[in-house]
């Protein structure tokens, strides 16, 4: 008589871990405890080398990036790849830049996995942009200046459904993700439903790391920002009247650097 056995699957877990717009400081306590958890971590284009570089040896580091014009994997093989390792028992780590719900397609992710019967943990993390924009003292709303502020890709397989002509009246603040390549014909596109061309701007590139760079100017000067000075993704585009605070704090700031040296020059003269 044979005996007949019977064995089970143990899925292992998978935690969708926003990571923040690039400085490893900003990454929550329980993303840190997930990273450090995990056999293996999957990870995308938009996570920082800093971050990266706080992942464990001990776990598999497995690259997905999706970069324009340069997919190292399409999402549907993402999705298959976070639920192989998950059905082989594995504590998975999907890090993704920013916050996975917020133009990252973690829901995508998230739903995929929920069919299968793998246990999904969703970790938010710090949008790009509110990071970014913090980082180049640029408050998304200001007393007197915007009482709103409105998120949108400029990234789409198609066409951008979006109605601009709605977008060009509000009086809020606009941040434009994944918006460099389009960035003339967002300017066009604004100025064409009505939005003042002296609108304030600014491009951030690589915000939250060593490398952030931030250039302003005026609606109608947007596509010479990014092209006079060169700039790469990741870059996050910022249109409103909050622009203007960066430059009021880099005035005060100046003016504190020019009051303290004439105050250490007085000093000198009286010793």
């Amino acid at each position: 008589m044979k005996t007949i056995t019977s064995s089970t699957i143990t899925l292992g877990n998978v935690a969708l871990v926003g990571a923040g717009p690039g400085d490893p400081d900003l990454l929550t306590m329980k993303a840190v405890k997930a990273i450090d958890a995990a056999d293996v971590i999957i990870y995308d284009n938009l996570v920082s080398r800093e971050i990266q570089a706080t992942f464990p040896h001990s776990a598999q580091h497995v690259y997905v990036g999706k970069a324009k014009g340069h997919h190292s994997m399409k999402q549907e093989e993402i999705n298959e790849l976070i639920a192989s390792y998950a059905m082989q028992g594995l504590q998975v780590c999907r890090v993704k830049g920013g916050d996975a719900f917020v133009f990252g397609r973690g829901g995508e992710e998230m739903l995929f996995l929920a069919q299968r019967g793998i246990r999904v943990e969703v970790v938010p993390g710090i949008t790009a942009a509110s990071g970014c924009s913090t980082y180049a003292n640029i408050p998304l709303t200001h007393r007197g200046l915007a009482q709103g502020c409105t998120f949108i890709t400029a990234h789409a397989d198609k066409s951008l459904d979006v109605n601009w002509g709605a977008l060009a009246s509000l009086n809020q603040t606009l941040v434009i993700y994944m918006g460099l390549s389009k960035a003339q014909w967002i300017q066009e596109t604004l100025i064409k439903h009505g939005m003042d061309q002296s609108t304030p701007v600014a491009i951030i590139e690589n915000g939250c790391t060593t490398r952030q760079r931030t250039f302003t100017g005026e609606l109608t000067e947007l596509h010479h920002l990014a092209t006079h000075h060169q700039v790469c993704s990741p870059a996050l585009i910022v249109i409103g009247q909050v622009v203007k605070v960066a430059s009021q704090i880099e005035w005060l700031e100046q003016l504190t650097e020019r009051e303290a040296k004439s105050d250490t020059t007085t000093i000198r003269l009286t010793a």
